[in-house]
């Protein structure tokens, strides 16, 4: 999966919010046909959101379009396949998985609307939201090479904070048990580690220091509810000029170094040796995914 920075949800009955999203810059956009659509509206919302896919491939190949469906035990998963499983697509945004047999399920109902519309490696967005999926969090990865990123969540709100009910904290320490198992299962997997959520809407500096967090931590990009958020995220899951200028002197140093018969230096008041020289070219090659698109965790 490519490194989505931002990925933004969209109600999938609301279309004309698709251009908003665009605009926001979004990495990519989720789709929604779960929460964010009231019931009496979910058949018609699977036609609009099948329209907005093709609207927005109509424009652009570079945004990753997901849709979320509904859940497995809803049984309006296949319905919701059926009909948005369409030239375009990405991927699927797959809610409530618990187990690596509900990945299997889902496999099944995409191989055969792949074929049937002719679409090809559509991959999985899984978010985390009980208690059984963080504990099955490794097989659920391993479960298909479709599951191309994870979640480690942190919403004050919603599933999550229901099942395994915590009291949120803009710090996060009541998630960080939980948030680093998925992040070691998703560096284990080599998939995409995605967090979130920040509900505060207005609170952008709170955001920031929120996504710096995750960031730190580990995860490459982050889940938005709201098209002013993505501006932050995008910044901050941007690797800086600074820190790419001293990523690739590094390596230039140690470069000049293992030549001349010095497997360490001191570069720029740090010591150096090759694991330094190692990190820095991993780091460098996902910093360079970034701006041309390319397939790097």
């Amino acid at each position: 999966m490519r490194p989505y920075r931002s990925v933004l949800f969209v109600p999938g009955h609301r279309p004309a919010w698709v251009d908003k999203a665009l605009r926001a810059g979004a990495d990519a956009i989720v789709l929604d046909l779960e929460d964010s659509v009231p019931d009496a509206q979910k058949a018609a919302a699977r036609a609009t959101v099948a329209d907005s896919i093709a609207r927005v491939r109509a424009d652009t190949r570079d945004v990753g379009v997901f849709v979320r469906v509904n859940p497995l035990h809803t049984r309006l998963t296949g319905g919701d396949l059926e009909a948005v499983v369409v030239p375009g697509l990405t991927g699927v945004f797959a809610p409530k998985i618990e187990t690596a047999s509900d990945v299997l399920r889902y496999d099944a109902l995409l191989d055969h609307f792949e074929v049937r519309s002719g679409v090809r490696d559509l991959e999985y967005i899984v978010p985390v939201e009980t208690v059984p999926a963080i504990q099955n969090c490794r097989e659920i990865i391993a479960a298909s090479p479709r599951v191309g990123a994870m979640i480690g969540p942190t919403a004050e709100h919603a599933d999550i904070a229901r099942a395994v009910g915590y009291e949120w904290t803009p710090e996060g320490t009541e998630t960080l048990y939980h948030r680093s198992r998925i992040l070691l299962a998703c560096r284990e997997a080599n998939i995409h580690a995605l967090t979130g959520l920040w509900e505060a809407l207005a609170d952008l500096d709170g955001l920031h220091d929120f996504a710096t967090r995750g960031r730190r931590l580990g995860f490459r990009g982050m889940i938005a509810i709201h098209p002013s958020h993505v501006g932050v995220v995008n910044e901050v899951f941007t690797p800086s000029e600074a820190d790419i200028d001293f990523h690739r002197g590094l390596v230039e140093a140690y470069s000049n170094a293992a030549a001349g018969g010095s497997g360490a230096l001191r570069y720029r008041g740090v010591h150096v040796d090759k694991a330094h020289y190692d990190k820095a070219l991993e780091w460098l090659a996902r910093a360079d995914a970034l701006t041309t698109g390319g397939d790097h965790r």
